[in-house]
């Protein structure tokens, strides 16, 4: 982990992390991802049988898991777990239910009808990642907001262990949000069925979720045929911690980000210099005998960073340079402070308001921006699973009364049928 009290060298360093995905590795991914989506587009299912072999290791006839496997995965769920599962949806159900849109009704001037319509797409694929860790929130924080808009079906797909089989509580949480189709497919691959078809798998209209860099660029590539959520990139925690942040909240909260991946990254900007001194001993205390010890070594050793500034005020113009996915404020007046930071996913302030939180059940979605997109984009929320329609109700004055200004600016754009199109519904222009 970096310590930097340099401002230009913190930029620099803050650019590194953005672009840490960014290179020849991506490009020989694009090529990959290329072919899949080529092949799965053109040979359906036969094509995710061969993936499915390659990439998790099992071979099938059968994607979809059974209601009754993800109702028994239920049944066997703790007691406990069931009850934090339930919490965690109401919770997040009872936010999202604000976040619905309102249609807009206007009546111009000359009784003229004008709006705007919200209706859901018909269906929807949600995306959970396998592999290093299962995400029953990710399931939560997808499906929610896809019934809460209305999306009459609503399938998830999820790479398989080698024996086939998908974690019980990822599969208990498909129960809970009423998802009625679930695949043993992940990857590319998955996208490509979801964006395309196929024999088994059905199209859908929206796709949401994270996912490794196959799936992100298999996102990217299939946008436009299908809408997406986000291009989701590495994990990342920037905190802006004073002199009143604690030692120990700071390092469990960087290592709380650690752990997802080797490529999350995790960030403090401080005034507090004995807190920057101090952090990284800390950090090697609490992980000794650490579960995920490799994963939170390699991603703090490769993407840790401290920058000790001089005030608070150049801490949140770093942290806005930056745009990070989740934003920890550490400091004495959190929610004032809070006033001053203009790009962040997520903003989680004060000691009881770890990032943790908002990964499981604070109620706003932790689908986040990542890698600086948090400076024109947001959380994934209902609207991503809607469309609006646009409502033009002219009466005949209305079109009376601007049909001269239509005519003069089609004339002005060389397009002939445009005025035309206007004229002609007025025997007084001939």
């Amino acid at each position: 982990m970096k310590t930097v009290n340099n401002i230009g060298q913190a930029q620099l360093e803050l650019k590194t992390i953005t672009e840490r995905t960014s290179g020849a590795f991506q490009d020989k991914a694009i090529k990959i991802v290329d072919d899949i989506l080529k092949n799965v587009s053109e040979r359906g299912d036969e094509a995710l049988k061969e993936y499915t072999s390659q990439f998790d290791g099992f071979l099938t006839e059968e994607f979809q898991v059974s209601s009754n496997l993800m109702l028994k995965a239920w049944e066997e769920t703790p007691k406990e777990l069931q009850d934090s599962l339930l919490l965690a949806k109401k919770r997040i159900e009872n936010f999202h239910s604000l976040q619905v849109p309102k249609n807009i009704t206007y009546s111009g001037p000359h009784g003229e009808s004008l709006g705007r319509r919200w209706s859901p797409v018909e269906t929807a694929g949600i995306y959970v990642p396998g592999g290093r860790a299962a995400y029953p929130s990710t399931v939560l924080m997808n499906a929610i907001p896809a019934y809460v808009a209305g999306v009459n079906e609503t399938i998830m797909v999820s790479p398989a262990n080698s024996q086939g089989e998908l974690n019980q509580t990822v599969l208990a949480a498909a129960h809970i949000t009423d998802i009625k189709k679930v695949f043993r497919i992940g990857g590319a691959q998955a996208i490509g069925a979801l964006a395309s078809g196929t024999e088994s798998i059905p199209k859908v209209d929206v796709i949401t979720g994270p996912g490794n860099i196959y799936v992100t660029l298999a996102k990217k590539k299939v946008y436009g045929k299908v809408g997406i959520d986000s291009l989701a990139g590495p994990s990342e925690i920037l905190i802006i911690a004073d002199q009143s942040a604690k030692l120990e909240h700071v390092a469990s909260d960087m290592l709380a980000q650690s752990e997802h991946d080797p490529l999350a990254s995790s960030i403090l900007i401080t005034t507090n210099k004995k807190l920057a001194e101090n952090l990284p001993s800390e950090i090697e205390r609490q992980l000794i005998n650490h579960p995920r010890f490799e994963i939170c070594q390699e991603s703090i050793t490769k993407w840790g960073l401290i920058v000790l500034c001089d005030n608070l005020e150049t801490c949140a113009k770093l942290s806005d340079t930056f745009a990070p996915e989740h934003l920890e404020l550490l400091v004495e007046d959190p929610k004032e402070f809070s006033k001053t930071i203009n790009n962040a996913g997520a903003i989680f302030m004060g000691p009881w308001s770890p990032e943790a939180i908002g990964d499981y059940l604070g109620g706003p979605n932790h689908t986040l921006p990542t890698s600086g997109t948090a400076r024109f984009a947001g959380a994934l929320g209902v609207e991503t699973f809607m469309k609006n329609t646009s409502l033009i109700d002219f009466t005949k004055e209305a079109f009376n009364e601007t049909k001269n200004a239509v005519i003069q600016l089609a004339k002005s754009e060389g397009l002939h049928s445009h005025a035309e199109s206007i004229r002609i519904r007025d025997s007084k222009l001939y």
